[in-house]
């Protein structure tokens, strides 16, 4: 999951991007962390209800790899309601993936869910 540049800054790394090189690295996949950039520096999804986030993050990345016709992985460290993930698929799938498949690392429960 590509994080903006100001946000790679603040935290100083990407979580995602060190759990899908270790993903990788035991599943012998390529890693390709350069195709999709996040070109919006969106505020945070944290507080914002479902309706929000699908707004927030609309238009957020871009493609500019050649994936056509690619069975593309992507992993995210924790999912909450899945629209970053459902946007970034989505981005994939228009520069031309075959199919896009979401793992995560934790999900977190929707309001009133209980473990």
């Amino acid at each position: 999951m590509p994080l903006h540049a100001t946000r790679i800054r603040e935290r100083g790394f990407n979580h995602a991007t060190e759990v899908a090189r270790e993903v990788g690295k035991q599943l012998g996949i390529t890693l390709d962390t350069s195709s999709c950039q996040r070109i919006r520096d969106t505020p945070p999804q944290q507080g914002l209800k479902h309706d929000a986030r699908r707004r927030n993050v609309r238009g957020a990345f871009t493609c500019s790899g050649n994936i056509e016709g690619q069975h593309i992985a992507l992993i995210d460290d924790v999912m909450t309601t899945g629209t970053s993930l459902d946007e970034l698929a989505a981005t994939l799938k228009r520069a031309g993936a075959r199919e896009v498949t979401c793992w995560v690392v934790a999900r977190t429960l929707p309001p009133g869910e209980v473990a």
